[in-house]
């Protein structure tokens, strides 16, 4: 089972690990992850649509419902149902970003 949702702070250490085995920096902004059969597979970020993902695993089609679903959150952006969703989500966002810092410096 493919599970797409936003990032929360209790993510923070697997986003971390994620950009790690990606060779590359964490996200930043709005996170939104995908997970395979409840494992962090694939992270975008909303603020500048970079994706992260596993190497080691296929992670294509995951990447593209990635893509999909943040298309569907832009397009509820120009609604006044979406902004409310958005400010929601920019406060997860915060959380999120308040706690990776913290781990990647306890990992050394």
């Amino acid at each position: 089972m493919i599970t797409i949702r936003r990032a929360t702070p209790a993510d923070a250490e697997a986003l971390v690990g994620l950009a790690r085995l990606d060779s590359t920096r964490r996200l930043d902004g709005e996170i939104i992850v995908a997970l395979v059969e409840s494992e962090l597979v694939a992270a975008m970020s909303l603020a500048d649509c970079r994706i992260v993902s596993d190497p080691f695993r296929p992670t294509a089609a995951v990447r593209d419902l990635l893509a999909l679903r943040y298309g569907q959150l832009a397009a509820c952006e120009s609604s006044e149902t979406g902004r409310a969703r958005r400010s929601r989500w920019s406060r997860g966002a915060r959380a999120v970003r308040a706690a990776v810092p913290l781990l990647a410096r306890s990992r050394g």
